[in-house]
């Protein structure tokens, strides 16, 4: 089955059969039903694979429930248990046959720390008695949406916006709440339909009536209109019954759909707005092939380096298909501009440094811009000033941060800064920092060369990412 379900190695399978061989001796320790789960390759489900019941219980699984899948929705605590990689309980799951039990789930690593699978110990939750007259109503059959008590369930029932009805052996309908009659009568045209099967009625639910007394979980599309049903089999009770609850997604996939066409549309933009930068510089660089005066090239060089660092930001929203967020990495964005100017750099010897004490640190697209404009002027005014007479030199780049501030510093071992003067760079870069980021611009008292530090606030648009 792992083999068949699974993308795990032959070691990793090799030592879930070593546990499975021990699982009978915890069954009976313990008095409960041990069952060894694992994520399956293509789908986001669980599957059973292996499994041991104390020999004195009966009644909590009537036939093995090795290969059934298991879903996130009936039993949060295994999944919480992969993704999380610790220990896992919760008081009230559902098992494959409908019950309420108790589980507790621990994670099993391979040698090399993944989580391969995960270890489950279940026992079976006493449920109260109640009276007679309350035994008998239809109501007190939903005993898995609130909790057995003496309050009147159909009150509950009636507020949810979800479906629920129930059915009995002959998935005729029995029960349902405000919700549940508008989603048969709509989809059926059917004003009553006590007598009728429900699976006759909505054909589309006859898939779910096909997993038999399994818990059942399945997303269904008809007639334009999008559905998750679960199917919860109720045991204890004369005639096999059915709870179905049943929930609309028809709104959320539309927004989802709009949602997606928005984001296409600003991705078209970005690549409308990078190919036009591009355009730009190609016309730049035409124009710079004419006989130009040694400071006009400069010029023409700088606005070509300006230029590049805007596009940079938008070639890193657009490498990832994902980023619906429009997140920046910034340490990227540095590296990204720093390799190109010092690459197109008079001076061949400049080496770059980066430290940033492995952070991972974004912010959004217009924070990205100012950052990149700032970063390429800082880096200009040292490539420009800081090895004039010399062959070689060093700019390092540096990004510190603490909860609620991040601090970049760029440092040279030039010839140092004699005065501060008033230039067309430093207006941008004290604009920019000022009114974008909400930060400081200071220029670092230093004896050798000369050291620059941005400090800006962490914010909902900037923003640090922990592993």
């Amino acid at each position: 089955m792992c083999r068949k379900y699974t993308n795990l190695s032959a070691t990793d399978i090799e030592k879930l059969i070593e546990i499975e061989a021990t699982l009978s001796y915890y069954a009976e320790l313990t008095d409960c039903y041990m069952f060894i789960d694992c994520m399956m390759e293509n789908l986001p489900h669980a599957i059973v694979v292996a499994e041991a019941y104390p020999k004195k219980q009966h009644g909590l699984y009537e036939k093995t429930v090795i290969g059934k899948f298991v879903f996130e929705s009936f039993e949060p605590a295994v999944f919480s248990a992969f993704k999380n990689r610790e220990k896992s309980s919760i008081p009230r799951a559902i098992t494959q046959e409908g019950l309420t039990v108790e589980q507790n789930v621990i994670p099993i690593f391979n040698e090399l720390q993944q989580v391969i699978a995960v270890l489950i110990q279940e026992k079976q939750v006493e449920t109260l008695t109640q009276p007679d007259d309350f035994q008998n109503m239809p109501f007190a059959l939903i005993e898995h949406i609130v909790a057995p008590n003496l309050q009147p369930i159909p009150v509950v029932s009636d507020l949810l916006v979800e479906s629920i009805i129930l059915t009995n052996h002959e998935n005729k309908v029995i029960y349902t709440n405000p919700a549940g009659y508008r989603f048969i009568s709509e989809l059926s045209g059917l004003e009553s339909f006590e007598q009728i099967a429900l699976d006759k009625i909505l054909p589309f639910l006859q898939e779910v009536y096909a997993e038999g007394d399994d818990v059942f979980f399945l997303e269904i599309t008809f007639d334009r209109k999008s559905f998750i049903v679960k199917k919860i089999p109720i045991r204890n009770q004369n005639d096999k019954v059915t709870l179905l609850i049943i929930q609309d997604l028809t709104e959320l996939k539309l927004k989802e759909n709009e949602l997606t066409m928005k984001t296409f549309a600003i991705r078209e933009i970005h690549h409308r707005v990078k190919n036009n930068l591009q355009t730009v510089t190609s016309l730049l660089r035409l124009q710079m092939r004419n006989e130009l005066s040694a400071s006009n090239v400069t010029a023409f060089q700088e606005a070509l380096n300006r230029i590049y660092s805007i596009s940079s930001v938008y070639e890193l929203i657009l490498e990832n298909e994902d980023n619906a967020e429009e997140k920046v990495d910034v340490i990227a964005l540095s590296k990204k501009i720093g390799h190109k100017m010092v690459g197109t750099a008079s001076s061949p010897s400049i080496q770059l440094a980066f430290h940033h004490e492995n952070i991972q640190l974004f912010c959004h697209s217009k924070k990205a811009v100012s950052l990149a404009l700032i970063i390429c002027e800082l880096l200009q005014n040292a490539l420009k000033y800081a090895f004039v007479g010399r062959t070689e030199g060093i700019i390092d780049i540096q990004f510190f941060h603490n909860e609620s501030t991040i601090s970049l510093h760029i440092s040279d071992n030039g010839v140092g800064m004699q005065e501060v003067k008033a230039s067309f760079g430093m207006e941008i870069i004290t604009r920019l920092v000022e009114y974008d980021l909400a930060g400081t611009f200071t220029i670092v008292p230093s004896e050798r060369g000369t050291h620059t530090q941005i400090q800006f606030p962490v914010s909902e648009e900037v923003f640090i990412v922990n592993d």
